[in-house]
């Protein structure tokens, strides 16, 4: 048996070590990523346990399931956001940083429904709705940069490397 103390120290590393491993497994992947925007222009973010940073909400889409059931399934899960309208499509993304052929999609979300703040599941380990203006300083560069091009209207296909 594993005491308390020690398992609360080496479930971040498991946690880490599952996510990469799981990363590379598999041959082809595809993610995907939504920029959820509220009334007053604050974006959603999450900090993940397994990665550094505040992300956008989002995550890998599995075997047998669409994009937008993705997107769907991510955003409950990481932030119980409903969607209630079709999201914007804003870009589709080549990430050389992970594989040669990982690609993420993204899309601008305005219409949701999200009844209450979620308490951070066991992968989140904050989430919230920030202004625009105001991110928090360890927010990733790529998140910065999508949220940058979806204010500007641009949606684009392009190689992704995350800083």
């Amino acid at each position: 048996m594993i005491s308390p103390v020690l398992r609360r120290k080496l479930e971040p590393l498991t946690r880490r070590v599952f996510h990469f491993y799981s990363r590379f497994a598999r041959g082809l992947t595809m993610g995907v990523r939504a920029l959820v925007l509220d009334a007053e222009n604050r974006i959603f973010l999450v900090k993940h346990s397994y990665v550094e940073g505040w992300h956008l909400p989002g995550g890998g889409v599995e075997v047998n399931e669409t994009v937008l059931d993705a997107l769907k399934r991510e955003l409950m899960e990481e932030g119980l956001i409903e969607m209630t309208g079709p999201p914007q499509l804003h870009g589709v993304y080549f990430s050389r940083g992970i594989s040669k052929r990982d690609h993420v999609v993204v899309y601008v979300v305005r219409a949701y429904r999200q009844e209450r703040m979620p308490s951070p599941n066991s992968e989140i380990v904050a989430c919230g709705f920030y202004p625009i203006s105001d991110l928090p300083p360890d927010t990733t560069a790529g998140t910065r940069q999508r949220i940058a091009e979806a204010l500007q209207g641009r949606a684009i296909i392009q190689d992704w490397r995350p800083a």
